[in-house]
């Protein structure tokens, strides 16, 4: 039977190995020093670099009104004559089904009358949709999956 200290996984006497590691850290100076106390200074090179004045933060006056105000948004675009269309036949149809007897439907008639005006709304809307750059975007359209 194979014991764990026969394994030639790793090393046969681990305290012996570390021991080993430690005193080679030792030699190379590493640990010398606890981390409360100050390294010793290298010798001192005279390097000259020329840095700006520290500015002092509390000769600056901060206004606390005084923040960023963004500009003010873009207007909206105009509504073409086939957006304000496909627009109203949504409202008709949301009329059409919350609403049947103000055209003398009966609901059973008006639901699946107001679905259907419903759906060709959203397709003339998803109809209308541009899938081409504007023309104003010039040659390079960026990348075109």
């Amino acid at each position: 039977m194979n014991s764990r200290r026969d394994s030639t996984d790793g090393p046969e006497d681990v305290d012996a190995a570390f021991a080993e590691i430690v005193a080679s850290l030792e030699r190379e100076g590493v640990g010398t020093s606890w981390p409360d106390e100050k390294p010793e200074p290298p010798e001192e090179v005279d390097r000259h670099v020329d840095r700006p004045a520290p500015v002092d933060v509390a000769d600056e006056e901060d206004d606390p009104a005084d923040h960023y105000v963004p500009p003010e948004p873009p207007p909206l675009p105009m509504l073409r004559k086939g957006t304000i269309a496909a627009l109203a036949l949504i409202l008709l149809g949301v009329v059409l089904l919350v609403f049947p007897g103000l055209f003398g439907l009966s609901s059973r008639i008006g639901t699946p009358l107001a679905l259907v005006v419903l759906c060709s709304g959203v397709g003339w809307l998803l109809l209308r949709l541009r899938n081409n750059p504007p023309p104003d975007s010039g040659w390079d359209d960026g990348a075109v999956l």
